[in-house]
């Protein structure tokens, strides 16, 4: 005799609860991001009401997929962050095609090229 399991419901709430979590909050921030323009991850943590998360949002940017801009976050000393999986010079070409610079310490000027989200 076969005896199959009951099946269980996911209520809806529950479904739809992965579009309203912290990555997918962090990448719609990150889409608003003007080419030629850089934020940190510690600023984009702050603007989503979580001060201390900028380790979460370079979690969600290790994450994200296509359509997001992932190359025009940066670390708050205006470098590019160090990853184990590299894309160091493909996120500097990226931001120098965008007509971002760079100084001589590989530093960007927030100044001139940093975008203030608030």
């Amino acid at each position: 005799m076969i005896v199959s399991r009951p099946r269980v419901r996911i209520p809806p709430t529950s479904r739809r609860e992965p579009e309203r979590g912290f990555f997918p909050k962090v990448y719609a921030l990150v889409r608003k991001i003007p080419r030629g323009r850089v934020t940190t991850y510690g600023s984009i943590a702050r603007a989503l009401g979580v001060p201390r998360g900028a380790r979460a949002v370079g979690w969600a940017m290790r994450a994200c997929g296509g359509g997001i801009p992932w190359h025009r976050v940066v670390n708050a000393e205006g470098r590019i962050a160090l990853r184990r999986t590299g894309g160091h010079a493909t996120q500097r070409s990226r931001l120098e095609r965008e007509g971002v610079r760079f100084d001589r310490e590989g530093k960007i000027d927030f100044e001139r090229f940093g975008w203030r989200m608030l």
